[in-house]
C-alpha cells in the first residue's frame, strides 16, 4: 500500500545506519495497512474519522517503529497508527528538534519551579502507585473521554508494548509519587506517548515539564527528536504543543518548520 511505499522508499529527516535502514525498509515492504470503518472524530465534534494501522499480526519491533514514526506514525498500545481521514488533514504529526530548542520565559520558570523533582526511570510494568496516579488523572482531567475507570489491564494495554523500548519516567517531589511521563526510545529520538500526573498540583505545570525534561532527556542521549505526537489546529486540547519551538511538522511527505502563521 501507498504507506508502505513511502516508508521504504526515503528517508525524511532520519538518522540510521545503513544496515538498519536496509532491514526496516525490507520489513515495511512486507508490512500490511488496514483502515478502520469511519468513526466519530474525538477531537473534532461534528467530523468522523478513519485510521490507518500497521498489521497487528505481525510480529512488530523498535526498528519498523522508528522507521514508521518518520512517517507520521505513532504507537498507541501495541498498535501502530496514523489518521487517514478521507476528507480531513487536521491530524498534523509534529516534532521538537532538540538541539535548537530554547525554552520561552515561561518555560524556564516552570523549570525552576520543579527543581525539586526527582526522576527515576522505571520498567513498563504495572505499578499500584502509578495506577493509583493514573486513575486520579484520568478521573478529573479527562472525564467522559472513553478511558473513564481503566481496570490494571487496560491501562498496560494502552501504555505499553511488548516489542517496544518503553521506560516510565517517574517524577518525585520529597518522595510523592507526582507524574509520570511515559516515554519511547527510537532509533533518532524519543516519542512523548502519554504523561499523567498529580491533578491538584496545577501550579507546577507538570505536563509542561515533563515535555522539558523529555527534551533534556534526548539532549543527553545524542537523539535529535523528540516526538509530540499529533496536533490539531482547531483543538483547544492540543494548543500547547506549539508553545514549543522550533516545532516541526509533517506535511506532503516531508518534515518543515511549523510556522508562527500555522497556530
Amino acid at each position: 500500500m501507498g504507506a508502505a511505499a513511502a516508508a521504504a522508499g526515503s528517508d525524511p529527516g532520519g538518522s540510521r545506519t545503513m544496515s538498519g535502514t536496509m532491514r526496516a525498509d525490507e520489513q515495511i515492504r512486507r508490512l500490511a495497512f488496514y483502515a478502520t470503518p469511519e468513526h466519530r472524530c474525538s477531537y473534532l465534534p461534528d467530523r468522523t474519522a478513519r485510521t490507518l494501522f500497521a498489521d497487528p499480526t505481525v510480529r512488530l519491533n523498535s526498528e519498523i517503529y522508528s522507521r514508521l514514526s518518520l512517517f507520521g506514525f505513532r504507537r498507541s498500545g501495541r498498535h501502530i497508527y496514523r489518521p487517514s481521514c478521507p476528507a480531513c488533514e487536521a491530524c498534523i504529526p509534529v516534532r521538537i528538534p532538540v538541539q535548537n530548542f530554547r525554552p520561552r520565559r515561561g518555560q524556564r520558570r516552570i523549570w525552576q519551579r520543579n527543581c525539586d523533582v526527582q526522576v527515576v526511570r522505571r520498567e513498563p510494568r504495572f505499578d499500584v502507585e502509578h495506577f493509583a496516579l493514573y486513575r486520579r488523572y484520568i478521573t478529573l482531567r479527562h472525564p467522559g473521554g472513553g478511558m473513564d475507570n481503566p481496570d490494571p489491564a487496560q491501562y498496560l494495554d494502552f501504555l505499553t508494548a511488548p516489542w517496544s523500548e518503553t521506560v516510565f519516567n517517574e517524577f518525585r517531589a520529597d518522595g510523592r509519587l507526582v507524574g509520570v511521563a511515559v516515554t519511547d526510545r527510537l532509533s533518532h529520538g524519543l516519542s512523548a506517548v502519554y504523561t499523567f500526573f498529580e491533578p491538584a498540583l496545577s501550579r507546577r505545570s507538570l505536563g509542561t515539564f515533563a515535555i522539558l525534561w523529555q527534551v533534556d532527556e534526548c539532549r543527553r542521549l545524542g537523539l535529535p527528536w523528540l516526538y509530540l505526537g499529533y496536533w490539531i489546529a482547531a483543538s483547544p486540547k492540543m494548543a500547547y504543543k506549539t508553545g514549543f519551538r522550533p516545532l516541526e511538522q509533517f506535511r506532503e511527505g516531508r518534515w518543515v518548520a511549523l510556522n508562527p502563521d500555522d497556530d
